[in-house]
């Protein structure tokens, strides 16, 4: 069963390292690094009834338009640090779209090959983006975690290194660096709502494997007072909330979503113990709620495409929805200040070609 709504009783009082700062100082240094924008919506927070609701952009991150550039550019600096200077290597890694073109950019940036794995239902132009940055794509006709094993299974000799941003006994420290690269994110966010004299109430975190959804969770649980946290997903790739049903990770079956991004139907391991003990709910959307969100928030010129949207799309569900008390399992009020992480935007998965 898909729930629409899960209401999840996190532990009140556990806490987790913060994240490490080094990833923050290594995006700052790159070339055209700049905080994107937090992005005011003030209708949309009366519609909701809520004093605040932010929109933090990455339409435009790092020469690409999606978050995906944070952690990819990271995590392929801290991989290959240890490298001969004057080796070439091959970065590979499975994708449904952003990931993968980000891992492509910053290869090549850095003097590498890429080899990018992709699943069905994949858009052809994400996949001629990737291809436009220069990687070798294999096009599969399997699922997001066939790819996956597909591209683990590649990897042939020193010169090839996986970077995937997901998660498996054994293949952890890699993702770890992804999860530590999306830490940007948050950063500027604390600093954009505290130059405005506010702080979030509530984080609506979009989830594919899970990974965004880690460093979120990193981040806001390195103290016992911060904000609630929930996660959505499309209706056809829902795994969070039967994970938290089953107190462990579990995959489920996927189909064909225009929240191509989020298509994933196993959570990250790395990330199961932060989803297990910080997360206040999970959210299922459909595609036709997702799509009227996207068209909301073009109509305000917020560039999202539908990843983006689904965060739109899940506030209100949970709000309209009172027989379900969420917003009261939130802490929802007037007052509330509500994030939501624009992860793409429409350039990246564009509305009209689905």
């Amino acid at each position: 069963m898909t729930h629409t709504w899960y209401a999840h009783t996190r532990n009140r009082d556990w806490t987790c390292t913060a994240p490490s700062r080094d990833a923050i100082a290594f995006h700052q240094s790159l070339p055209g690094y700049a905080p994107t924008p937090l992005i005011s919506l003030p209708t949309i927070a009366a519609q909701l009834g809520v004093g605040h609701v932010f929109a933090k952009d990455e339409s435009q991150r790092l020469g690409l338009p999606a978050f995906k550039a944070l952690g990819a550019s990271w995590a392929i600096h801290r991989a290959l640090q240890d490298a001969p200077a004057d080796q070439q290597m091959t970065i590979v890694t499975a994708t449904d779209g952003n990931h993968g073109r980000a891992v492509a950019k910053f290869s090549a940036m850095f003097g590498h090959k890429a080899r990018i794995y992709t699943p069905a239902g994949v858009h052809p132009s994400a996949i001629q983006a990737i291809r436009d940055e220069g990687a070798d794509v294999i096009e599969l006709d399997g699922s997001y975690d066939d790819a996956v094993a597909a591209a683990a299974a590649s990897i042939n000799g020193p010169t090839e290194v996986l970077v995937q941003d997901t998660s498996w006994d054994g293949y952890e420290e890699i993702p770890g660096w992804i999860v530590e690269g999306y830490a940007t994110l948050f950063a500027e966010v604390d600093a954009q709502l505290a130059a405005k004299n506010l702080a979030v109430d509530l984080v609506v975190v979009p989830v594919g494997v899970g990974s965004l959804l880690q460093s979120a969770l990193s981040h806001y649980r390195a103290t016992t007072d911060g904000p609630a946290i929930i996660s959505v997903e499309p209706t056809v790739a829902a795994c969070i909330a039967p994970s938290l049903e089953a107190d462990a990770p579990t995959s489920v079956p996927t189909g064909i979503t225009v929240m191509a991004g989020l298509n994933c139907g196993t959570p990250s391991e790395l990330a199961w113990p932060y989803i297990l003990n910080g997360l206040d709910g999970a959210v299922a959307v459909t595609d036709e709620e997702d799509l009227i969100a996207a068209r909301a928030l073009s109509a305000l010129d917020v560039p999202s495409g539908p990843c983006g949207a689904a965060g739109l799309a899940a506030i209100g569900r949970v709000i309209s929805d009172t027989s379900t008390n969420a917003a009261a399992h939130l802490g929802l009020n007037a007052n509330s200040v509500v994030l939501l992480l624009i992860t793409e935007g429409s350039e990246a998965n564009p509305l009209e070609a689905r």
